[in-house]
């Protein structure tokens, strides 16, 4: 029996279509890519993205273009809702429209800053905890669970008492046991990072702890620490718009979204949009920050992990 002779054409593919295959195979996408499609998807979380571009680029807008400044009186006193005055005017005169947009960079810059910070602190803190482990883990984390114990807004009201109601003594009062979450968040991710066999690879060639973290272990926690921030700017806004309501905000002539609902909640019922205008857009700022949070979640389902 004679064995035939084997070359190339017997391996051809009967009946492929070579460009359909071709296509197939430049379907294949990142991890990152594949999230960016999924959050597309989410009618929800693009809106709330665009409901925060709109309220960050007015923020920083209206006040620059406006041709009233936040604090100028202009001599008509709780004026209602008009062409002249959008959003009215409040008992001192001032255009609430151009105090509303005013506000949010205070309202936003407040949120925001305190969430960086919280970021900061609680993905150091959560890091070196989870690397670490043993009785250095056990240490940072009954730290952790000692803050934890104190009811958070106690704490920020004492400092705020203590340091005096302002910008930055509100974002230190915020960010003192503010980080705790994010810690926790990113410590569970390091613990079920640090023992995967590229980590391993680079502690046996020496690698630093620092080096770790930033080339290993954070970026790979990097899908829940995104989550866990945009979920803890609408949180610091709510609060800091809670503490300004208590009359514990940036002092006058400032005024954020709080500082705005405690003045108009005086003239409810003779005048009030002034309660009403700052009320709808904490509301909807804090509504899009928890879509575009709850969009990322759900677009980084751990299941899609390669």
């Amino acid at each position: 029996m004679t064995q035939q002779p084997i070359n190339k054409d017997m391996f051809k593919i009967v009946g492929g279509n070579h460009e359909a295959t071709d296509k197939l195979a430049d379907k294949s996408v990142s991890f990152w890519k594949e999230v960016f499609i999924r959050f597309s998807h989410n009618k929800m979380a693009i809106f709330g993205l665009i409901t925060l571009i709109i309220v960050i680029i007015m923020a920083i807008t209206v006040p620059m273009l406006s041709q009233y400044k936040y604090s100028d009186q202009l001599g008509v006193y709780n004026s209602r809702p008009s062409a002249d005055f959008w959003f009215g005017t409040d008992d001192l005169g001032r255009d609430i429209f151009v105090r509303i947009w005013a506000g949010a960079r205070i309202s936003l810059f407040i949120g925001i800053t305190a969430a960086v910070i919280d970021l900061v602190i609680g993905v150091l803190w959560g890091s070196i905890s989870g690397l670490a482990g043993g009785r250095v883990d056990n240490i940072m984390m009954r730290i952790a669970d000692v803050l934890t114990a104190v009811p958070y807004l106690l704490v920020v009201i004492v400092l705020l008492v203590v340091l005096q109601p302002g910008l930055f003594p509100m974002i230190i009062a915020l960010s003192i046991t503010g980080w705790i979450s994010m810690a926790r968040i990113v410590r569970g991710e390091v613990l079920s990072i640090k023992n995967q066999e590229y980590v391993l690879a680079a502690r046996t060639l020496g690698a630093s702890t620092m080096h770790l973290i930033l080339k290993h272990l954070i970026p790979n926690a990097l899908g829940a620490i995104l989550v866990t921030m945009t979920l803890t700017i609408p949180s610091a806004i709510f609060t800091e718009s809670f503490l300004s309501y208590l009359g514990l905000g940036v002092p006058a002539p400032h005024a954020s979204w709080g500082t705005m609902a405690s003045e108009g909640n005086k003239a409810i019922t003779n005048a009030p949009w002034r309660l009403i205008f700052p009320a709808v857009f904490i509301s909807l700022t804090i509504f899009a920050f928890n879509a575009v949070g709850d969009g990322l979640r759900d677009a980084l389902d751990p299941k899609l992990r390669k």
